[in-house]
Order: C-alpha cells, then structure tokens, then sequence
C-alpha cells in the first residue's frame, strides 16, 4: 500500500497481475484486495498485466466519479519509466502522433487525415544510456499527456526506440534478463477528491527491473 485515506487506495501493481478479471475470470488486483480488506473497490483506471506500478482504486462511488473525470479531463499526470532499446533520436522531447486502432486490440500510428484517428501526445528524455553490443539500451522517464490504449508503447516504438522487451508489438528482446514489458508506472499527481489538494504518490521500481539495471551496471 502507497497511500490509503476515505477516498481512496494506492498500489503498488506486480507486474503480471491483470487489474480486473479476464474473460476467464482468475485473480486480479481488484478482488485480491477486496477479499483481503473486506469491501468493495472502483477501478479507476487500468495497466496493462505486465506493467507495474502506481494504481489507484476508489472506495466510494462519488470518489471514483471525481478521479475518473480527472483522468478524463487530463487533471492526472502520470509518469512511467521504461527500458527501451535503440538508438535515441535526441535527448529528449514530445512526440504527436494520433494513434488508431489496428487489429487484435493494437494500436498504430494513424495516417494523415485518417478518419477515427484520435489525438495523442507524449513527453519524454533519456535517464541513462549503456552501450550494448546488440545496441544501446537506454532508461527512459515517459509523461503521456492523454491517455490512449498502449500508447507509450507505440510512441516509443514510433521514436524508434521500443520496449525493450514487447512481445504484442513484436520486438525481440536483448541480451538482458527480462520476463516481461519493462514499463513501470512511477508516479501520478492529482487533485485529491475531498480537498481538491494535489497529491502525488509514487512506486520504487520494483525488484526485477531494479535487478536490470544492475546487470546493465555490470560488477
């Protein structure tokens, strides 16, 4: 638990824990923490399985009515960090690119003009660089500034710097001991819904990317 008060909860996500259900039911951080507290829990917004990081889950209807129109009317920030791979086109910068949904639940970057393409922007520089034999492998801190499907991940690709490891995407992972997307939700600031006072909370990387960086480090 990162943060906990009458509005709301704070988790720290395990990568490869879905937040709700799937179709074939099975564990997710919803009802683990349901069972375990007792009550009932509003998502309030998603992460992929295999990403991890700050989630936040309502304990009221009225509370997940507030932070939801945040997120919609882009009152949340939202901070990730990611392994990529690839030569960085600079340092740093904001990619726009509407993004448009392809097949199997993807998304791609739409064409000009392209009809159903939806607006999608993404900040982002460069935290650390190793040089690799197969490339460069950079840590890369991310601030989407909307919030379409997968859309960290298609801007990174589209920079031509990819998650270092993506299998929906398609890109074959380095020489690096990874088991899942290194995406990881660092950090979200947002108005708290009873105050109105921002608050920010954040997650520490967790241990397996913590453990990939150090491999990247060397002895």
């Amino acid at each position: 638990m990162i943060r906990e008060d009458a509005d709301g909860l704070a988790v720290a996500k395990p990568p490869g824990l879905p937040v709700v259900p799937g179709r074939r039911g099975g564990a997710s951080v919803r009802s683990v923490l349901e069972t375990r507290r007792g009550e009932p829990l509003w998502v309030v917004h998603r992460l992929d399985r295999d990403t991890s990081g700050v989630l936040l889950l309502a304990r009221s209807a009225p509370a997940h009515r507030a932070l939801s129109m945040d997120f919609e009317r882009g009152a949340v920030e939202k901070t990730y960090l990611a392994l990529t791979r690839g030569e960085p086109p600079s340092a740093g910068g904001v990619v726009e690119v509407p993004l448009h949904p392809a097949r199997r639940g993807k998304m791609r970057p739409a064409r000009p003009g392209e009809t159903g393409a939806r607006a999608a922007a993404t900040a982002w520089r460069i935290l650390r660089r190793w040089d690799r034999p197969g490339g460069p492998v950079c840590l890369v801190e991310v601030r989407p500034r909307t919030g379409r499907t997968h859309q960290v991940r298609v801007h990174l690709r589209f920079l031509g710097i990819p998650l270092a490891l993506d299998p929906l995407y398609g890109e074959p992972a380095p020489d690096l001991p990874l088991a899942r997307t290194p995406l990881h939700a660092a950090a979200l600031a947002f108005p708290d819904p009873s105050s109105g006072a921002r608050v920010t909370v954040e997650a520490a990387l967790p241990e397996d990317l913590a453990a990939v960086v150090a491999a990247l480090d060397g002895p």
